[in-house]
């Protein structure tokens, strides 16, 4: 049990790329389920962990960087084949880079080990990137078209959330 937690965010990472080529491909009620499995994996391993205490130093990397890895990667290929404007995905990734980039910087040059505790903001913005991810996939995959006007409002949370949490996390490195 120690260890499943982990086990599930690397099935998350690992997944990244066939995702990617899955929606490359055209693939889109593929992609679309498999990204939902993907999704609801990252609210079952942090379950998993924090239920039956199965957290483990390695699962505090591996975890965010999965997320990390599949939205990036999901948003770079919706952006590849014209299904998200570049600027929602521009932001998306910019905002990743920048928290990635962050704790890099911070952990070669300070002998402070910056491990992020995601900000309620971003956990909002995680789940308004995967919503945004669901819908586009399900309106491609089952031709449902009423879809299109809630994805401008979900684009329009993801922009806000997004900008939000990005600027919250350089509030709290400047503080700390």
């Amino acid at each position: 049990m120690k260890n499943l937690p982990n086990i599930i965010s690397l099935f998350r990472l690992l997944s990244a790329p066939i995702i990617v080529w899955l929606i490359i491909k055209g693939l889109y009620s593929f992609s679309f389920i498999l990204f939902v499995f993907a999704a609801i994996s990252d609210a079952v391993d942090g379950f998993i962990a924090r239920t039956f205490k199965a957290g483990s130093e390695v699962g505090n990397y591996i975890d965010p960087l999965a997320d990390k890895v599949l939205l990036v990667a999901v948003y770079l290929s919706l952006g590849y084949k014209g299904l998200l404007d570049e600027w929602i995905v521009i932001l998306v990734v910019f905002r990743d880079l920048l928290i990635v980039g962050g704790v890099i910087v911070n952990n070669v040059f300070t002998d402070k080990d910056l491990l992020l505790d995601p900000l309620r903001i971003s956990k909002v913005n995680t789940l308004f990137q995967i919503l945004l991810i669901v819908l586009v996939l399900a309106e491609l995959s089952f031709g449902l078209p009423a879809l299109s006007s809630i994805k401008n409002y979900l684009i329009f949370f993801v922009a806000i959330t997004t900008a939000i949490s990005g600027g919250g996390y350089l509030l709290r490195w400047f503080r700390d």
